[in-house]
């Protein structure tokens, strides 16, 4: 059984990425999405990333009390934590549950009301039209979030070191700086772009819009649609 599973996810997949028939259809779907899954998404990750910037600074100057230790160190800490950890895992996971949460919901409506069943009768690849451009967008847009996110989450960490006077500027500069790994930005948004495919477009897609396109009778139901909904979001 979970074999079978993994090879109609495999061939779902080889649908989903086929060529578009229509390019301009395409890049105009393309682009929503990326209204719709990132831009849409700013707010939210700004103002998470700002606050744990600043937690993450209070915490590590609470734990770096020594006088004995240099308090660059509390910048350095802060900035490897934010641009490592924080912001490309904690970030994407948020992510992966809203826009996940999005996606089914979306789809689901789509099945219900038939739109799915209109593409088919068409002729047009309704996985490809319809998955291929939340796909892109968010491999592409998710990056770009994330770099937001590293910027925010040190200014946060900045503003709460000056606040609650833990760190002075001067400190906290030079800890940004001390040992500086131009490699960790790239390997944070590698992870990001990886953990963006394998953990939510390969597994989470795979599994909400395979239901959303091959379930019927209680998906079809609006009460059954909803549990379905619920379910995927959890």
């Amino acid at each position: 059984m979970y074999l079978e599973s993994i090879g109609k996810y495999s061939l779902m997949l080889k649908q989903v990425f086929k060529k578009p028939q229509k390019r301009k259809i395409f890049w105009e779907n393309f682009f929503r999405e990326i209204d719709d899954l990132g831009i849409k998404s700013i707010g939210l990750v700004g103002f998470i990333s700002f606050f744990i910037g600043g937690v993450v600074t209070i915490q590590t100057a609470r734990n770096l009390s020594n006088p004995l230790i240099d308090k660059l160190y509390i910048g350095y800490a802060t900035f490897k934590s934010i641009v490592l950890e924080f912001s490309p895992t904690f970030i994407s996971i948020i992510l992966a549950g809203i826009v996940g949460s999005y996606i089914a919901s979306t789809i689901g409506t789509m099945r219900i009301s038939e739109q799915i069943d209109a593409l088919d009768v068409m002729g047009v690849n309704s996985l490809n039209y319809l998955v291929l451009p939340k796909v892109l967008a968010a491999l592409t847009f998710y990056p770009f979030l994330i770099v937001i996110s590293m910027f925010l989450g040190v200014l946060g960490g900045w503003v709460a070191g000056n606040i609650t006077g833990m760190v002075l500027t001067e400190d906290y500069l030079k800890g940004i700086r001390y040992d500086f790994e131009p490699f960790d930005i790239t390997y944070a948004l590698i992870k990001t772009v990886v953990f963006a495919f394998y953990s939510h477009y390969s597994l989470l897609f795979r599994i909400l819009c395979k239901r959303r396109f091959t379930r019927s009778g209680e998906s079809q139901h609006p009460s059954g649609y909803l549990d379905q909904c619920n379910h995927n979001r959890i």
